[in-house]
């Protein structure tokens, strides 16, 4: 079977239609010389013969990874599962449209035992080889075994607490090797002959990232965002670079603009000391701009020309993923930037003023946006909040609580308005995403999966609320000081990030300087088509 190699000095570009966006994309970054780990696609056409089990679909997959592992082993100089100079390797997903959050992942394959040993000999760092293996273990616990998450978070917390440690990252490489013992027993007989196989990791990997196609989640957002006509998800296999490496090194998303307002400024999301899961799954807050900007000055300076010849290459604004690597920034990733209408109306003209895009491909990219009912609300005195966390995608939400989406489910069908209000912020919850008036979650970043689909969805959404604490049992929760029972009136401001108990005054206006600049743009040009469905965040290497 025919792979695609990016990066090494061997890439190829192919469509969206092929590799998935992803690593179209991927590609493209690789032939504008920017820095890209290197790496290897499966192709889309497999998913579908691998999820109905054809036994020649398999032989396909397994010729295709023994193909593009000796592809990175000569492009990295190491090798797969080795005792000393080990090749580790993501397994990502990647469809022709964008599903943010919605297909697995699987970090850190190929980190058997012998690999530890061989991460310890080769970088001198105990502690990274031993975070490598329990982030392995539940990765693919958690994607390719489908164990329960809260088991592992559960034995992570425990020894936090017995170590005397504030999280995890305090954690040195002694009791690291505890909590992988402790983890490998959680996985138990499940894991067969995986755990000590490199190979037969990366296989079971690569299988769970086709099947993760035709999970509920997935199913869910394709029929909610019309996107059934897709024929599957690729497969991209790709080396390792360690953000969990210590304070010079780290794991981000960075947009080129606002995509919550459309002001022209990034807006970067970094954890120190982490890898990429950390940041998108929502698990872990951000470190401060002051903190990263004295613990990787070089790489903060050069992601922003990395954003500003992406957007250039790309005439949109980007969802950048990175990694920083003992200094050294990598990308991971890029597309084009989930937005709220508001943000792209305001994008449009802006890329329009800066000669990026023409009036006619700024009026076919906001085709499918109701200008005529776009108002920016805002709240009237509303007193002092309940609660406040950080505004990820703008606009003021007013319902009833929910803590769960079968409650946001039940209380929308009765015919309210429903406030979806979660500990964490999961993709899995997008049905509840669907049904809500806005969305509240106690931790998670503004760059999140589950922040980008409420951007996309247009809803108010508000993340880090740390001052939120949820009784499931009881159905209640705690903002601050006040107490919010489910079925209760809430506001929520996803501008500010503030949480109001009760329904709140508002007022709306109208952004009629722009939308009289679009009336131009359209009174010069003809009739218009609806946009047919393109590859998401192009990037051009011109």
């Amino acid at each position: 079977m025919h792979i695609v190699r990016i990066g090494g000095g061997a890439t190829e570009l192919q469509s969206a239609d092929e590799i998935g966006a992803k690593a179209a994309n991927l590609a493209r970054m690789a032939a504008l010389g920017l820095p890209v780990p290197p790496a290897f696609v499966l192709p889309v056409k497999l998913c579908a013969d691998i999820i109905s089990g054809h036994a020649h679909a398999e032989h396909r997959l397994r010729d295709g990874l023994k193909d593009g592992i000796a592809f990175l082993e000569d492009a990295t100089g190491k090798r797969f599962g080795d005792r000393r100079q080990p090749l580790l390797v993501s397994v990502r997903s990647g469809a022709a449209r964008s599903m943010p959050g919605m297909l697995d992942t699987v970090l850190n394959v190929g980190c058997t035992p012998d690999a530890v040993h061989g991460l310890i000999r080769a970088t001198g760092r105990p502690r990274l080889a031993w975070d490598c293996r329990r982030r392995f273990l539940e990765s693919f616990g958690e994607t390719v075994l489908g164990l329960d998450a809260d088991a592992f978070a559960g034995r992570i917390a425990e020894l936090v607490a017995a170590e005397g440690a504030d999280s995890d990252r305090e954690l040195d490489s002694e009791a690291l090797e505890q909590l992988a013992a402790d983890e490998q027993m959680l996985v138990g007989d499940r894991a067969d002959e995986w755990l000590d196989d490199a190979v037969a990791q990366l296989e079971a990997a690569a299988q769970a990232v086709y099947r993760s196609w035709m999970s509920e989640r997935a199913q869910t957002y394709r029929k909610l965002q019309q996107l059934e006509d897709l024929q599957g998800t690729a497969v991209t296999v790709q080396a390792m670079v360690f953000g969990n490496g210590g304070l010079a090194s780290g794991a981000g998303v960075a947009f080129s603009r606002d995509p919550s307002t459309g002001a022209p400024r990034p807006m970067i999301d970094l954890v120190l000391d982490a890898q990429g899961e950390d940041v998108v799954s929502g698990r872990r807050a951000p470190d401060s701009a002051d903190a990263i900007a004295r613990a990787l000055p070089r790489a903060e300076a050069e992601l922003g020309d990395v954003l500003k010849r992406l957007e250039r290459a790309s005439t949109d604004v980007q969802d950048v993923e990175f990694t920083v690597e003992d200094g050294k920034l990598w990308i991971l990733q890029t597309r084009a930037a989930k937005r709220t209408p508001r943000a792209a109306v305001r994008i449009a003209i802006d890329l329009v003023h800066e000669g990026l895009i023409t009036e006619d491909e700024a009026l076919t990219r906001l085709a499918d946006i109701d200008l005529a009912a776009l108002t920016t609300t805002r709240l009237v005195s509303p007193g002092k909040p309940a609660a406040v966390g950080v505004g990820a995608s703008g606009g003021i939400g007013t319902g009833r609580a929910a803590f769960d989406s079968e409650s946001a489910k039940r209380l929308s069908a009765a015919g309210e308005p429903v406030i979806l209000l979660r500990p964490d912020t999961s993709t899995a919850d997008v049905a509840g995403f669907a049904l809500a008036a806005g969305i509240v979650t106690a931790v998670g970043a503004r760059t999140s999966h589950a922040a980008l689909v409420a951007r996309q969805m247009g809803k108010p959404c508000v993340v880090g609320c740390r001052e939120l604490k949820i009784d499931p049992v009881a159905r209640r929760a705690q903002l601050a000081g006040a107490a919010l029972c489910e079925d209760e009136w809430v506001t929520i401001d996803g501008d500010t990030g503030e949480l109001y108990l009760g329904r709140c005054e508002t007022s709306q206006t109208r952004p009629e300087a722009e939308l009289a600049e679009i009336a131009a743009w359209r009174s010069r040009s003809g009739p218009r088509k609806r946009r047919p469905h393109a590859a998401s965040g192009s990037v051009s290497p011109r």
